[in-house]
């Protein structure tokens, strides 16, 4: 299974290995002219291995942007609310699932998102066309349907590590390709953003 080998390569970094990549991703990111120009940016804490965020949404906070995290609801849907600094996190238990770290205030609805200038999308992988592999439970297919639905265009961006920038990945036929990927080494763009011309 395809998640299940990219997991399992995240599973063998150090702590030391995700915190350089998590500085090295912010750097890179935080230097997009997407978020320097963005108002409001949907993200998400990174949690165990993955790519790591919190330098990033802490960069975000300190430049005045209006950062919203995800709060999974029962049904995979996401809410959203406002990240604040670290004080504003709380960790949450999903059934037998990962723990993950949710905006503790007020919950804004699942159309915050369609607000964001800026969407930064978990991952496993995305490949030569921008497609994204997704971690399977389908709660950001239904975030990219709901931005469709409101005519809503902002950048889509990743922050993967570098092996994770492959040839190819499975696509249904809802998915989109994102505009940015962001790895410690560099940062890749696959199709302009609507807002570029």
């Amino acid at each position: 299974m395809l998640r299940r080998g990219f997991l399992a390569v995240r599973n063998r970094l150090t702590v030391d290995d995700v915190r350089e990549a998590a500085t090295a991703l912010a750097e890179r990111a935080l230097g997009l002219p997407e978020l320097a120009r963005a108002r409001t940016v949907a993200a998400y804490v990174s949690v165990e291995s993955e790519p790591g965020t919190l330098a990033l949404l802490d960069a975000l906070h300190a430049r005045g942007v209006r950062v919203l995290l995800p709060v999974l609801l029962p049904d995979h849907d996401l809410d959203w609310g406002a990240y604040t600094g670290e004080g504003s996190l709380g960790r949450v238990q999903h059934g037998g699932k990962m723990a993950l770290f949710e905006p503790i205030g007020e919950h804004l609805g699942p159309d915050a998102v369609t607000a964001a200038d800026v969407v930064l999308l978990p991952g496993l992988a995305v490949d030569a066309r921008g497609m994204r592999l997704g971690r399977g439970g389908g709660s950001y297919d239904r975030v990219l349907a709901r931005l469709a639905d409101a005519g809503a265009h902002p950048a889509l961006v990743m922050l993967l590590y570098d092996s994770e920038v492959v040839e190819r990945v499975p696509e249904e036929p809802h998915d989109r390709p994102v505009h940015v990927v962001v790895t410690p080494s560099g940062v890749r763009r696959f199709t302009d953003h609507p807002d570029d011309g």
